[in-house]
């Protein structure tokens, strides 16, 4: 999944859940799973996120695609 401007927040939170760690230091919060918070997220995008949290976007999106790419990355056993 490459992260973008207009990818939903909810999608990140559901598909790479553990990078949420990565996006709580810019002040994006965990939410819930049928809480009012996760209905929000669902219509919040990367670029709102970051422009509510004052963080500049290419910052924000630099730093999610990294913790992404990182996670896909096979871990040696």
């Amino acid at each position: 999944m490459q992260i973008t401007k207009d990818t939903r927040i909810s999608a990140i939170l559901l598909q790479y859940g553990d990078i949420a760690d990565v996006m709580e230091v810019f002040g994006v919060k965990r939410v819930g799973r049928y809480s009012l918070r996760m209905f929000l997220a669902k219509a919040l995008t990367v670029e709102w996120a970051a422009k509510v949290h004052r963080v500049p976007l290419d910052e924000f999106l630099n730093i999610l695609n990294q913790a992404v790419t990182k996670k896909q990355e096979p871990t040696n056993g």
